[in-house]
């Protein structure tokens, strides 16, 4: 370090030894890469107003998330042709609105699932994928469709080697097809990815299938008794940088 100093040369950065056994990080998009909570708290805000409603926006958002979640989970387990998210996001949230005893159009609901399109990222991101795309191929495998991703990559402020929509595999996540289909995509064996999400169920779904984990824990919540435990545990993307790439 001192001969680094003397000299004028930056130290070079070291390689934790996760790090070392792999050469894709693959990312989990809404709650993990971007802001779903707070983006759409602030998009139903003033629908909300407008209406009338005095309930809380983030709860009816809280609703609107896990009805979209439920009933993802019904379509996969179905096992029939997939549902576009897009089309689950408007059924759920127009149950959340009646549920809530709001009247709406079906064009308001379909405005408001747009907002999902223009979400922003948490603000310890993209620095953080700067520093990691420096050393890895970052990679996005997310439960939106094809055109949803394409239309908010521009949002995120960073790019990504390869952008895949679970359509392809027909099914949403966790079902192992998805995580399958994407390393096949990419070319890659599953024990060569870090799939990297901020939802405990994604991660046991990686992990099932393969893949090495990361759990972003946000919220403080534990991860629960699964028998596919993270690889990882960290904060945010700041630490996840830290983690794998040491100064």
């Amino acid at each position: 370090m001192a001969h680094s100093l003397l000299s004028g040369s930056e130290p070079k950065a070291s390689v934790s030894p996760i790090g070392m056994e792999v050469h894709t990080l693959m990312f989990d998009l809404y709650g993990t890469v971007v802001d779903m909570q707070r983006g759409l708290t602030d998009a139903v805000t003033p629908y909300l107003t407008r209406k009338g409603w005095n309930g809380r926006p983030d709860a009816l958002v809280t609703w609107w998330r896990r009805t979209h979640f439920e009933n993802s989970m019904i379509d996969a387990l179905l096992h029939k042709d997939h549902t576009p998210y897009r089309e689950i996001g408007r059924r759920a949230l127009s149950y959340t609105l009646e549920r809530a005893g709001i009247e709406h159009t079906q064009e308001e609901v379909g405005d408001l699932v747009s907002e999902i399109e223009r979400l922003k990222p948490f603000p310890d991101v993209v620095e953080a994928l700067r520093k990691l795309k420096r050393r890895y191929q970052l990679t996005i495998l997310s439960n939106g469709d094809p055109d949803m991703l394409e239309a908010a990559m521009p949002h995120i402020g960073i790019e990504f080697d390869r952008v895949i929509s679970v359509a392809e595999a027909g099914s949403f996540k966790p079902h192992v097809a998805t995580y399958r289909t994407a390393a096949e995509l990419l070319g890659a064996p599953p024990d060569a990815i870090l799939f990297v999400a901020n939802h405990a169920f994604d991660c046991v779904g990686a992990k099932a299938y393969g893949m090495r984990t990361c759990f972003v824990d946000r919220r403080k919540r534990p991860f629960g008794d699964w028998p596919y435990q993270p690889d990882l545990v960290v904060a945010d993307f700041a630490e996840l940088a830290k983690q794998l790439i040491k100064p």
